[in-house]
């Protein structure tokens, strides 16, 4: 895990997202905590559990985006789920142990590319030494090896590209194609079932051979000798390892599992077992996956949600307690919209920019321009729905629709979009609540 200091995180998070100091704070400082648990001796660094961060405030203010720009700086097994898509024990749905399931197979997936990463330069030097094979085969004397040192430099100078060789390629995977139907909540059994199969049928299966050129041959060589140097088994080790010391889990809308203040039981007694379901996950617990066995108790788990029909006291106390961590995310407004359409090194004015001048065309955005669509953002979710920061998407496509439309064909390629241009654009559907509502 990267050991960066909590300054660094919350820099690093400027770069991505506006505002919310506080719980890149928050996020930063547990972050931080693990690579300090991993410096405690081994004794006392078991009884170590993280601090797990509850999240709350409107959609669309960044919450998701900080908790997945976290684990993309920290390198860490990641994943995002919906706490509603769970349901209890003995009721047709995903189980909440699947959370652990996934965030195993997210791991493995990322300590695989990780080891053939490790292992490339290898590879390409194997690969290399095939493929001589094949221009010219071993065994003809001595003479050989001169013309074979200049064959790898014409190898190396992409001058031997375009020939045409003759390649034995292995199949990744021979086993038949077995697509495993399973019921809501049994999609782990066919998984399993599918890796039954695996094994009853023999691994690596009939070499057929191809021609093709050098170009391709070399990076299918590749591929097929990165995978022969990584050691699965060591991959499956470090990914388990990996999910449940660094392991990242991200419960969305834990809101919606809350038993509402002054409701009825009705669907409160299913929300309650949810959340009685979660609990041991969170607490601490054993969860068999195809993989092996994984503990939960260092995973940390950062849950969220808006919290507009239910506050977080309407969770169960014990669920409570093991988010001792809360953060309130404030709402964002024009000024923050203005910064999102700029600041960011992934802002919506830059991604637009750089994917019209792939058709030779230059946009160029004004300072009013900017200001008028943060303006008729904070408009439409006035009068409509707020969803926040979501609303500029919406707002700026339909702005550039016609541009990206007729690009290719466009005589004129330099484009200013101004305040007149957005009004323009957008003046029509704004002013009508009921055509907004539906476009915008």
């Amino acid at each position: 895990m990267n050991s960066f200091t909590p300054r660094e995180v919350v820099s690093e998070l400027d770069r991505f997202i506006v505002g919310q100091a506080n719980a890149k704070r928050a996020v930063a400082i547990a972050l931080r905590n693990r690579w300090r648990r991993r410096q405690v001796e081994e004794g006392l660094r078991e009884e170590i559990t993280p601090k797990n961060i509850l999240l709350m405030g409107p959609t669309g203010v960044g919450k998701t985006e900080i908790a997945r720009r976290l684990a993309k700086l920290a390198r860490a097994p990641f994943i995002k789920v919906e706490a509603t898509k769970f349901t209890e024990v003995g009721y047709v749905g995903r189980d909440v142990e699947s959370m652990v399931r996934d965030l195993v197979r997210d791991a493995v997936a990322l300590v695989q590319e990780e080891e053939e990463k490790r292992v490339q330069v290898s590879a390409e030097e194997q690969a290399e030494e095939k493929l001589l094979d094949i221009l010219l085969p071993r065994g003809l004397g001595e003479s050989a090896s001169e013309t074979r040192e200049k064959l790898r430099q014409m190898l190396k100078i992409g001058a031997l590209d375009e020939r045409q060789v003759e390649v034995e390629v292995i199949p990744r995977q021979s086993t038949p194609q077995l697509d495993i139907f399973a019921a809501p909540g049994m999609e782990d059994m066919g998984s399993h079932i599918q890796d039954m199969m695996k094994n009853i049928f023999p691994k690596g299966g009939p070499q057929t051979k191809k021609m093709m050129s050098v170009a391709e041959a070399r990076k299918i060589l590749v591929e097929q000798e990165a995978a022969a140097l990584v050691d699965q088994e060591r991959v499956t080790e470090i990914a388990l390892e990996r999910a449940q010391n660094d392991g990242i889990i991200f419960i969305d809308e834990i809101d919606k599992i809350a038993s509402r203040s002054g409701e009825g039981r009705g669907p409160d007694v299913s929300r309650e077992g949810v959340q009685r379901d979660i609990l041991p996950i969170v607490e601490g617990s054993t969860v068999n996956t195809k993989y092996g066995v994984v503990k939960t108790d260092h995973i940390l788990f950062i849950a969220s949600g808006a919290f507009h029909m239910s506050k977080p006291s309407d969770l169960i106390p014990e669920l409570q307690g093991r988010f001792p961590i809360r953060v309130e995310l404030s709402a964002l407004g024009r000024d923050e919209f203005v910064r999102i359409l700029t600041e960011p090194q992934n802002s919506l004015k830059r991604q637009y920019e750089e994917l019209l001048r792939t058709e030779g065309v230059e946009v160029e955005f004004a300072d009013d321009g900017i200001e008028e669509l943060a303006d008729m953002a904070v408009k439409v979710n006035d009068r409509t729905e707020n969803i926040g920061a979501r609303r500029l998407y919406t707002v700026m496509e339909k702005v550039v629709e016609e541009i990206s439309f007729a690009a290719p064909d466009m005589v004129e390629k330099s484009i200013r979009i101004d305040r007149a241009y957005v009004r323009d654009k957008l003046a029509e559907v704004v002013d009508d609540g009921d055509l907004a509502r539906f476009i915008l």
